[in-house]
């Protein structure tokens, strides 16, 4: 492994293909969408769904490839099947690049010109 100028080392080929699975699985913008809604709080499948406006089959579909990567969780409560992120590392990438988007989009919006206006 390549160490950097900061002290960091290069991570192995292990790590990086891990790492662009994870990633891989994340470039869905429904699976993200429900990443971002489990990072708020655990939720069953119909909650999901009505949150991320996603048809149940679709979203039971993306919670069992998320659940089956071990990015997701789930406990029966009853009849109910709960779904939560368990992993706080995956809650905070998933928080810190959203944030970081919804903000550059707001920033551009307010730097924008109002038609109409010299």
């Amino acid at each position: 492994m390549a160490t950097l100028a900061g002290g960091l080392e290069d991570p192995s080929a292990e790590v990086l293909t891990e790492a662009a699975a994870t990633f891989g699985l994340l470039a869905s913008a429904a699976r993200l969408h429900i990443m971002w809604a489990l990072s708020q709080g655990e939720s069953d499948v119909t909650h999901l769904a009505d949150r991320v406006g996603g048809a149940l089959p679709a979203v039971s579909q993306h919670l069992a490839k998320l659940k089956l990567a071990g990015l997701v969780r789930s406990r029966r409560e009853g009849r109910r099947q709960v779904y939560y992120v368990d992993d706080p590392d995956i809650v905070t990438v998933v928080r810190v690049m959203v944030g970081q988007l919804t903000a550059r989009t707001a920033q551009a919006a307010a730097h924008r010109p109002v038609s109409g206006r010299p």
